[in-house]
């Protein structure tokens, strides 16, 4: 038996190493979908429109792509955990309308007087207040077990509600502000330029970058894959599976406040239906770019690359005269195609084969992911006729094993074993 699995590992060795040796070209075309479609798109609206490759068009289109990359960006943290959050469309709009009522003025009625903060402390006012969202929408999920889906989507009413209150349904306008009251300078993100690069842009660029340099270099990165890999190997690999989660959702309303203030800015006014069904903008950014729903999987890079997509393709057809409905056809029917090339990138995840309770903990617990790499190992449905194998994971015991002879689940371990 020892022999013929020898064998049989050395044959499998062999056939893996031929199959590394060559190049899986549609497994590429996969991996790199979101690069292409960019490029197709670029290629394309070069051919239609002569203004659409000009350096002043391509950073007007850019300043739009920043803020759908900025609540992509918030999103994939949150995907990679294996959730979802449908409020980054509210809390962009809501966390806007807090920017604007602060610098038009607070007014105290017992004091008899009104307030002026200046932008810095209503900048920071309201992307705190984003955070504080984030914060609640993770304490739903982490602590009191709420669906993402639900606890999410609970808020974005709940948020949008509280803006169109503080607004009765109006627009704030005129956000410029006044020297003698010491508020100007909010359209400073929405309109100035570093080096001829729009701030707005710049900033998107800086948070991205430090988003990837969280994932793929610091402990809390890898805590992120693995939990989204496999929640429960990650518990009991000491991973703070609670906090991580509260804190992905953090970081998503920030990005979503900081979004919004720079939309505000860019408009010099804030609206209360302010990032109306961005949340679907932003989830299509992350699939786009190649992030698995299912968590565990997706690259910064990639969902760079999904919002640009999405923010050069809108551009592009508005530059061409195409109807604002044909516009939703198309994003939508990218949306769709790109979500049927991660299933077919990443496979259906397959079901767990049902376990006898006499069963071994390592079949139980074989069809979890790998968190390093997100692969699942599908060990339920493997012949474990090979006795190195059978080892539990997570606690180093033997499981059950059909080749010694165990007759029924309720069979005791074997003491008088011969090798």
């Amino acid at each position: 038996m020892n022999q013929s699995t020898g064998t049989e590992r050395t044959m499998t060795s062999l056939a893996a190493g031929d199959t590394a040796k060559k190049p899986d070209f549609s497994k590429l075309l996969l991996e790199g979908r979101a690069f292409l479609a960019l490029a197709l798109i670029i290629v394309v609206f070069s051919l239609l429109s002569p203004n659409f490759l000009t350096v002043d068009n391509l950073l007007i289109m850019s300043s739009h792509v920043a803020i759908f990359a900025l609540l992509s960006l918030g999103q994939l943290l949150v995907v990679l955990t294996g959730g979802i959050d449908l409020s980054v469309g509210s809390t962009l709009g809501f966390t806007a309308v807090i920017g604007g009522f602060l610098l038009r003025g607070v007014e105290l009625d017992i004091f008899g007087v009104t307030l002026y903060p200046n932008v810095a402390a209503s900048v920071l006012i309201a992307v705190v207040l984003g955070g504080l969202i984030g914060a609640l929408n993770g304490v739903l999920v982490a602590r009191f077990k709420v669906a993402p889906f639900v606890a999410t989507l609970g808020m974005l009413y709940v948020i949008r509600g509280f803006a169109l209150l503080m607004t009765n349904g109006r627009t704030l306008n005129d956000l410029s502000g006044d020297e003698a009251l010491g508020n100007t300078g909010f359209e400073w993100l929405g309109f100035n330029r570093i080096l001829g690069i729009p701030a707005g842009v710049l900033i998107m660029a800086v948070i991205a970058l430090v988003i990837a340099l969280v994932l793929g270099r610091t402990t809390f990165g890898r805590w992120l894959y693995a939990t989204g890999g496999n929640q429960r190997a990650a518990q009991l690999s000491g991973v703070p599976v609670r906090k991580v989660t509260v804190w992905v959702y953090v970081i998503s309303g920030l990005c979503s406040a900081v979004a919004g203030l720079i939309l505000a800015s860019t408009l010099t006014s804030a609206s209360p239906t302010a990032g109306n069904t961005y949340e679907l903008t932003a989830i299509a950014g992350v699939v786009i770019g190649g992030a698995a729903l299912s968590g565990g999987r997706g690259t910064v890079r990639g969902t760079l690359l999904g919002a640009f997509v999405i923010g050069f393709l809108s551009d592009g057809l508005v530059l061409i005269g195409v109807s604002a409905y044909w516009q939703t056809v198309f994003v939508g029917a990218v949306i769709v195609v790109a979500v049927l090339l991660n299933s077919l990138q990443y496979g259906r995840p397959r079901r767990a084969a049902k376990v006898s309770p006499g069963a071994g903990a390592g079949v139980g617990a074989g069809a979890d992911a790998d968190p390093a790499t997100g692969t699942g190992t599908d060990r339920a449905d493997a012949v474990r006729s090979d006795a190195d194998a059978d080892a539990d994971p997570t606690t180093g015991s033997g499981s059950d094993r059909p080749d010694e002879g165990r007759s029924g689940p309720g069979a005791g371990p074997d003491t008088d074993r011969t090798d």
